[in-house]
């Protein structure tokens, strides 16, 4: 399979699951090799905030190699929430993490995550998804547009408290 670029796309079997509390060392990991910085206290509060309450609103799903069911090798990562009635808001699907090791990109890893997170909002009766990305973020604006999401209804706003 090629992607839009010709790129050969390398399909993965994957396990996609809820994660559990052995996937937090992992995914400390990852995040680490990601950005630079590990946040371990991050990570636990996550965990325990998406993984271990209101799970039937919250998500926190991994992905890992079918073929290796013994092996908690992490390859990628999504976390999301229903929330509603901000400012007149309906309940929505918000994704706020998602991250794919870097040496197993390509392989469609994030895409079956996020899809496998809509199932998960389509499941408690939730039909949009929302997510914010930095407009510089050319990896994250690329992959969530590939995924069909545009832009809402609804606009960001911020204000630099130091300058206020």
């Amino acid at each position: 399979m090629t992607d839009t670029s010709g790129d050969t796309i390398t399909e993965t079997p994957l396990r996609i699951r809820r994660a559990t509390i052995d996937h937090l060392r992992p995914v400390v990991e990852l995040d680490a090799r990601i950005t630079g910085q590990a946040k371990p206290e991050y990570w636990a509060d996550i965990f325990e905030r998406y993984g271990s309450r209101r799970v039937d609103q919250r998500f926190f799903l991994v992905a890992d190699a079918a073929d290796r069911p013994d092996e908690p090798a992490l390859m990628g990562l999504i976390v999301g929430e229903v929330r509603g009635w901000e400012f007149g808001s309906e309940p929505c699907g918000w994704i706020f993490a998602v991250s794919v090791d870097p040496d197993q990109r390509q392989k469609r890893i994030g895409e079956k995550l996020f899809r496998a997170m809509c199932d998960e909002f389509r499941n408690v009766g939730i039909n949009t998804v929302r997510t914010m990305v930095q407009r510089q973020s050319t990896l994250h604006m690329s992959f969530f547009r590939g995924e069909g999401m545009v832009a809402g209804p609804y606009i960001q706003l911020e204000m630099n408290l130091d300058d206020a």
